[in-house]
């Protein structure tokens, strides 16, 4: 629990609701061909004052910024970082739904709400390790099997490499 890694945590550039700002406007240009303030407002179920202020944050971060008509565009960094963010939403709902086998709400909404932190690297690799699972039918067998019979617990806490002598799972639950 290194007090760097949550301070970097707290200097993260894109939050949750700056990621979901930034996605109401490309869904928005998608659907309707544009994007204005209003639309990203009742998107989102936010007042429209709300709205504007955030967008103006965006815009300062240089990810939103307007065309003649006031219409909201997406920036060449804005438009990486929705990527970015969409991307990494589906490598971690996938392998929570596939292959961790997470009921699919739960899945959706733990993976919305690491998709801004997870970092291009991270998600590369978790898309890796889910190609890897794919292509060796049996160790993804094995894992199935694994995640099926329930078992969470070390079977020797004090010598799992993980857990380090206290069990995770039994922490966790209580």
């Amino acid at each position: 629990n290194d007090s760097a890694y949550w301070r970097e945590f707290e200097k993260n550039e894109l939050t949750h609701s700056a990621a979901h700002y930034l996605m109401a406007i490309d869904s928005l240009r998608e659907d309707l061909g544009y994007a204005r303030v209003t639309d990203v407002a009742e998107k989102l179920e936010v007042s429209r004052g709300a709205a504007s202020m955030f967008i103006t944050q965006l815009k300062k971060r240089g990810w939103v910024k307007e065309d003649p008509n006031r219409f909201l565009l997406l920036s060449d960094k804005g438009e990486a970082v929705v990527n970015l963010v969409e991307h990494n939403f589906r490598i971690v709902s996938r392998f929570f739904t596939d292959f961790l086998k997470v009921e699919k709400d739960i899945a959706f909404a733990d993976a919305c709400k690491i998709e801004h932190l997870l970092s291009l690297e991270t998600g590369k690799r978790l898309l890796g390790l889910m190609h890897f699972l794919e292509a060796n039918a049996k160790l993804r067998s094995q894992m199935d099997e694994f995640l099926e019979s329930g078992k969470s617990q070390c079977e020797d806490i004090e010598g799992c490499p993980i857990c380090e002598g206290v069990c995770l799972v039994e922490t966790a639950a209580s």
